[in-house]
């Protein structure tokens, strides 16, 4: 067995693998021994044909399939062992290619083409100066925080007289051109309604006030501007008739039902951050804020990351690309796509290329590793995430334990978590070495950025 690397240019390679018959035939005769034992044909018991037959029925597809994996192993352990910075996967010659004929030959030759990273060093400093976008927490977030977690505990309860927001529940008649209840029209018992969604505000305030047993006059038509879904959803009709429905309604309000929120107290105190780690509401707050104010940070890392990305590829200039193998490769990857794929989405390629080739660097010269721990404590951590949206600050580790392991069990959950670790890990490492310049952003500034 032969392997050598010719290098074309600075960024890519042909690789020649050469075959003789000592290499595979010892492959050859283990696979056609297995292949006999397990043969059945008419004649002959189970493992008893003759190795003849079975060399002249299996033995080209049998040499052709242990060529294959010898070929594959040698050029993946050639690239490993000699640190082929390669990109991509090896591609066959299509020039210099020999023919390779199974039934005559017993040496083979075999060329790759070969695309390599181009050669560069990147390197960070306190010369590089990079923006961090530290996000406010402002007051309007923590009540709104703390509303949710009052509201979660609030309660309906019934009343006797309408305010905004309140549900109404009543007897709903269509009514006839002198306001009479209409012989044969609709009637709706136990219609729901919620005036304040209402889009006409004159035929709101029909509804202010209200008390129960009152009797309304409205027109649904009107007070939902003639939106079929809705009247169909209120008259309980198909939405083509809905559409045609005009008429005035009577509305015998039988029931009031109001929303009304939980006070902020030691219950809630300890569902958000367990017994007895706060005691007041301004404790309360105070750790409302600091929660929302960590979220905030991963979004100003990943942010960092970004601008960290222009910077250090400005810094390192254009690199020299193999452009035609990468677009053969490319091509190859996306079987269903035509030539003007990639020409489109080539530079875009290159320039996530090009960052992935910066961020590996990066990684080693900071000696970032991804264990299982870290993939695991992420996928708690995305777990927690996904609960706070909701406004549960404080669930139980088993809980976290349970929904994790179900994110870990699937391949692309765990690729995407692995990403994370290194990012979050990148950021951490490199915010000391560089100049932070940092800038106080509203959230609702932070986000336009990413519009």
């Amino acid at each position: 067995m032969n392997v050598s690397l010719q290098n074309i240019d600075k960024v890519s390679a042909l690789l020649t693998v050469k075959l003789e018959k000592a290499d595979y035939q010892e492959r050859v005769d283990k696979a056609l021994k297995h292949l006999r034992q397990k043969a059945q044909m008419p004649g002959f018991r189970p493992g008893m044909v003759p190795m003849g037959l079975v060399k002249k029925m299996y033995g080209k597809s049998v040499l052709a399939e242990e060529v294959n994996k010898l070929l594959s192993e040698t050029v993946y352990k050639y690239i490993q062992d000699n640190k082929v910075n390669i990109l991509g996967e090896p591609l066959p010659n299509e020039e210099k290619q020999p023919a390779i004929d199974f039934d005559t030959m017993e040496e083979f030759e075999f060329l790759f083409d070969i695309a390599l990273a181009p050669e560069f060093k990147v390197e960070v400093s306190k010369d590089d100066k990079v923006d961090y976008y530290d996000i406010e927490v402002t007051d309007e977030m923590v009540n709104n925080q703390v509303k949710a977690y009052t509201q979660r505990n609030g309660k309906y309860e019934q009343v006797e007289t309408y305010a905004e927001n309140d549900l109404l529940k009543g007897l709903l008649a269509e009514l006839d051109e002198e306001g009479n209840t209409k012989e044969g029209g609709i009637q709706v018992e136990g219609a729901v309604m919620m005036p304040a969604y209402m889009k006409n505000d004159e035929q709101k305030a029909i509804f202010a006030n209200a008390k129960v047993n009152d009797v309304l006059v409205f027109n649904p038509h009107t007070a939902w501007d003639g939106n079929p879904a809705e009247l169909a959803s209120l008259l309980k009709i198909d939405k083509e008739a809905a559409a045609e429905m005009k008429s005035n309604f009577s509305y015998q309000v039988e029931e009031i039902t109001r929303f009304v929120e939980g006070e902020l107290n030691q219950d809630i105190f300890d569902q958000v951050f367990g017994e007895g780690n706060v005691k007041t509401e301004e404790e309360f707050r105070a750790k409302v804020k600091e929660v929302i104010a960590n979220q905030f940070v991963a979004d100003s890392d990943y942010k960092f990351l970004i601008d960290l990305r222009k910077v250090l590829t400005d810094k390192i200039g254009k690199l020299e690309f193999p452009d035609a193998l990468l677009k053969r490769i490319m091509r190859l990857n996306n079987p269903d796509k035509d030539e003007k794929f990639v020409e489109d989405n080539y530079d875009k390629s290159i320039e996530e290329l090009t960052w992935h080739l910066i961020k590996e660097q990066l990684v080693k010269a900071n000696d970032i590793k991804v264990e299982q721990k870290d993939i695991a404590d992420m996928a708690k951590e995305a777990t927690r995430a996904q609960f706070a949206q909701y406004g549960m600050l404080s669930v139980p580790d088993e809980i976290l334990e349970n929904y994790s392991k179900e994110m870990l069990k699937k391949k692309e959950s765990v690729e995407g978590l692995v990403n994370r670790v290194v990012e979050t890990k990148l950021a951490t490492a490199l915010k000391p070495q560089v100049t932070l310049e940092n800038k106080a952003i509203s959230a609702v500034d932070f986000n336009k950025m990413f519009e």
